[in-house]
């Protein structure tokens, strides 16, 4: 009973209607999820009250009119708690640097293999922000002189930095306690415990700074 109240909203917007019914569909089917809406536009998104009780938006970066990212950031000033993943065919730098900056969670590429996008999704509601271990790479080039707290790496355990350097790779949650034979929850500890030493708010900062050490 617990679970089922717990399953999430998800809303999907998408411009391509094909693409859009054929996620809505991937996503109702794996019952994962306690709704699954979408629409075309971000203008209908807004239109639509249904935005307000989703837990997490799927959002095309590149729709008609109002483009994703512009919407995204009416969104977070609306419900600053919804999760968001950008949904994109290409790895643009500028529009990786401009969603993270306006608060995407994570990206979710078209290509995707239909299990990884949901394991994505999944990841993103338990407080993860998937993300290809290439979008790291390039958005550390957009931080590169970004200041951080002198001598805070060297307070990460061995551990915590085997799981900081699966983060970097892009691995999921799941993957990351799959690979190092422990649970989600400890993951997640493990997380917590890195964000605190490390004096960041999220994944993508951890990460940056991880990368930086290693360049």
């Amino acid at each position: 009973m617990d679970t089922e109240q717990a399953l999430p909203n998800i809303f999907i917007v998408e411009d391509q209607l094909e693409v859009l019914e054929s996620l809505c569909g991937l996503l109702r089917m794996s019952g994962r999820f306690a709704e699954v809406s979408g629409c075309v536009s971000a203008k209908q998104f807004f239109a639509d009250r249904a935005f307000e009780r989703a837990d997490l938006v799927i959002l095309d970066i590149r729709l008609p009119g109002m483009n994703g990212i512009d919407c995204l950031v009416h969104l977070k000033a609306r419900r600053p708690e919804v999760k968001v993943l950008m949904f994109t065919v290409m790895e643009h730098d500028d529009e990786v640097f401009a969603a993270l900056k306006a608060g995407a969670d994570g990206y979710l590429l078209k290509r995707e293999n239909p299990e990884r996008m949901l394991d994505a999704i999944t990841d993103a509601l338990q407080g993860g922000a998937p993300m290809s271990s290439d979008i790291a790479r390039r958005v550390l080039l957009s931080f590169r002189e970004t200041p951080h707290p002198q001598g805070s790496q060297s307070l990460i355990s061995d551990r915590e930095s085997a799981v900081l350097d699966l983060l970097a790779k892009g691995h999921l949650y799941k993957e990351i306690a799959n690979y190092l034979g422990i649970s989600i929850n400890t993951v997640k500890q493990h997380i917590h415990h890195i964000y605190t030493k490390l004096q960041v708010q999220n994944r993508t900062e951890a990460v940056l700074l991880h990368l930086k050490k290693q360049t």
